[in-house]
């Protein structure tokens, strides 16, 4: 099983206020960061294997003043979306784990006084990679969104 739970947000700010330093990190970390943990797990993960991609939910949703993060979310599900079509023939299960405000220091950096008791725990987190991990092997999921109590849909 592979886990890419790696990912880092940026300030709030218009796109023309995104410095091309800043786009190129969140580009290392969130997009290119999975490309290669996945590149190099692949060779070594048999059939019935999993990956679990954790995205965001701004992979679908579009956030104002958050144009590098969505860009670069979008296409992290584009990529994991590939990736099951390609994985699909040797029963590699892709998932997209897509949640909702996880509640993690990543708020710090953009809004440290956000509602934090509102947000999903981690541990609920934890819990759809779980899931994804348990399934039997003929299933194949190409999302998964757990819920702030627990579940996942």
């Amino acid at each position: 099983m592979l886990v890419n739970n790696a990912g880092t947000a940026q300030p709030l700010g218009a796109i023309e206020q995104t410095s091309i330093e800043l786009w190129r990190g969140l580009m290392d970390t969130n997009l290119t960061g999975l490309f290669l943990c996945s590149r190099a797990a692949l060779p070594l993960m048999k059939a019935g294997a999993t990956v679990v991609n954790n995205l965001s939910v701004a992979a679908k949703t579009v956030f104002p003043n958050f144009a590098a993060y969505n860009t670069l979310k979008h296409g992290a599900l584009g990529f994991t979306l590939s990736l099951r079509e390609e994985l699909m023939p040797r029963a590699i299960r892709i998932v997209a784990l897509m949640p909702g405000a996880t509640d993690t220091d990543l708020w710090q950096q953009f809004w440290p006084d956000a509602p934090r008791e509102r947000m999903i725990d981690v541990f609920s987190v934890a819990q759809a990679v779980l899931y994804a991990a348990l399934l039997p092997p003929g299933a194949n999921l190409s999302e998964l969104v757990p819920t702030p109590t627990g579940g996942a849909l």
